[in-house]
Protein backbone atom coordinates (compact mmCIF):
# COMPACT_ATOMS: atom_id res chain seq x y z
CA UNK A 1 0.00 0.00 0.00
CA UNK A 2 2.94 2.78 1.14
CA UNK A 3 4.56 1.78 -2.51
CA UNK A 4 1.26 2.53 -4.30
CA UNK A 5 0.60 5.79 -2.37
CA UNK A 6 4.43 6.74 -3.08
CA UNK A 7 3.63 5.98 -6.58
CA UNK A 8 0.64 8.60 -6.56
CA UNK A 9 2.24 10.98 -4.89
CA UNK A 10 5.31 11.17 -7.62
CA UNK A 11 2.96 11.09 -10.13
CA UNK A 12 0.73 14.13 -8.31
CA UNK A 13 4.76 16.04 -7.88
CA UNK A 14 5.42 15.24 -11.63
CA UNK A 15 2.02 16.32 -13.44
CA UNK A 16 1.66 19.36 -11.40
CA UNK A 17 5.28 20.16 -12.62
CA UNK A 18 4.02 19.89 -16.20
CA UNK A 19 1.31 21.79 -15.68
CA UNK A 20 3.04 24.47 -14.09
CA UNK A 21 6.30 24.58 -16.71
CA UNK A 22 3.61 24.73 -19.51
CA UNK A 23 1.59 27.55 -17.51
CA UNK A 24 5.15 29.39 -17.35
CA UNK A 25 5.44 29.31 -20.42
CA UNK A 26 2.53 31.53 -21.65
CA UNK A 27 3.20 33.01 -18.49
CA UNK A 28 7.10 34.33 -19.68
CA UNK A 29 5.43 34.27 -23.53
CA UNK A 30 1.57 36.08 -23.03
CA UNK A 31 0.20 32.70 -24.64
CA UNK A 32 -3.19 31.59 -23.48
CA UNK A 33 -2.86 32.54 -19.76
CA UNK A 34 -5.00 35.44 -18.51
CA UNK A 35 -2.38 37.68 -16.87
CA UNK A 36 1.22 37.05 -18.09
CA UNK A 37 4.90 38.94 -17.18
CA UNK A 38 4.07 41.45 -19.51
CA UNK A 39 0.53 42.13 -19.30
CA UNK A 40 -0.75 45.52 -18.21
CA UNK A 41 -0.48 46.98 -15.26
CA UNK A 42 -3.12 46.96 -12.26
CA UNK A 43 -1.33 48.61 -9.80
CA UNK A 44 0.93 51.68 -9.04
CA UNK A 45 4.47 50.54 -9.98
CA UNK A 46 5.83 50.86 -6.77
CA UNK A 47 2.93 48.35 -5.60
CA UNK A 48 3.45 46.26 -8.16
CA UNK A 49 7.56 46.10 -7.37
CA UNK A 50 7.55 45.50 -3.89
CA UNK A 51 4.80 42.79 -4.37
CA UNK A 52 7.11 41.13 -7.07
CA UNK A 53 10.28 41.60 -5.36
CA UNK A 54 8.53 39.82 -2.35
CA UNK A 55 7.05 36.66 -4.33
CA UNK A 56 10.44 36.33 -5.98
CA UNK A 57 12.34 36.30 -3.05
CA UNK A 58 10.03 33.78 -1.18
CA UNK A 59 10.25 31.74 -4.48
CA UNK A 60 14.17 31.95 -3.64
CA UNK A 61 13.73 31.17 0.09
CA UNK A 62 11.65 28.15 -0.67
CA UNK A 63 13.44 27.00 -3.82
CA UNK A 64 17.40 27.74 -1.76
CA UNK A 65 16.44 27.03 1.62
CA UNK A 66 15.40 23.11 0.39
CA UNK A 67 18.48 22.32 -1.26
CA UNK A 68 20.14 23.03 1.79
CA UNK A 69 21.38 20.15 4.01
CA UNK A 70 20.32 21.41 7.15
CA UNK A 71 16.55 21.10 5.40
CA UNK A 72 17.36 17.80 3.89
CA UNK A 73 18.19 16.27 7.19
CA UNK A 74 15.07 17.54 8.88
CA UNK A 75 13.12 16.79 6.27
CA UNK A 76 13.99 12.83 5.75
CA UNK A 77 12.77 12.76 9.45
CA UNK A 78 9.40 14.09 8.14
CA UNK A 79 8.86 11.93 4.71
CA UNK A 80 10.73 9.03 3.50
CA UNK A 81 13.90 9.78 1.38
CA UNK A 82 12.30 8.21 -1.94
CA UNK A 83 9.64 10.99 -1.88
CA UNK A 84 12.39 13.79 -1.12
CA UNK A 85 13.01 14.66 -4.54
CA UNK A 86 8.82 14.36 -5.71
CA UNK A 87 8.53 16.96 -2.36
CA UNK A 88 11.20 19.11 -3.26
CA UNK A 89 9.56 19.28 -7.07
CA UNK A 90 5.70 19.67 -5.62
CA UNK A 91 6.84 22.86 -3.21
CA UNK A 92 8.40 24.22 -6.26
CA UNK A 93 5.27 24.26 -8.46
CA UNK A 94 3.15 25.38 -5.25
CA UNK A 95 5.38 28.69 -5.02
CA UNK A 96 4.94 29.09 -8.92
CA UNK A 97 1.49 28.45 -8.72
CA UNK A 98 1.25 31.32 -6.42
CA UNK A 99 4.02 33.84 -8.09
CA UNK A 100 1.35 33.16 -11.14
CA UNK A 101 -1.38 34.31 -9.07
CA UNK A 102 -0.45 37.03 -7.40
CA UNK A 103 2.09 38.62 -10.05
CA UNK A 104 1.54 42.38 -10.52
CA UNK A 105 2.34 43.18 -14.12
CA UNK A 106 4.84 45.95 -14.29
CA UNK A 107 3.49 47.23 -17.68
CA UNK A 108 5.79 47.32 -20.94
CA UNK A 109 7.50 44.22 -22.41
CA UNK A 110 9.49 42.84 -19.35
CA UNK A 111 10.63 39.68 -21.58
CA UNK A 112 10.46 39.07 -25.33
CA UNK A 113 11.86 35.75 -27.05
CA UNK A 114 13.55 36.01 -30.38
CA UNK A 115 11.59 33.06 -31.79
Amino acid sequence: MKRIVSVIYGLIAYLTFLITFLYLIGFEENLLVPKSLDSAPTERLSTALLINLALIGLFGLQHSGMARPGFKKWCLKTIPSHLERSTYVLMTCLMLILLFWQWRPLGGVVWKSRI
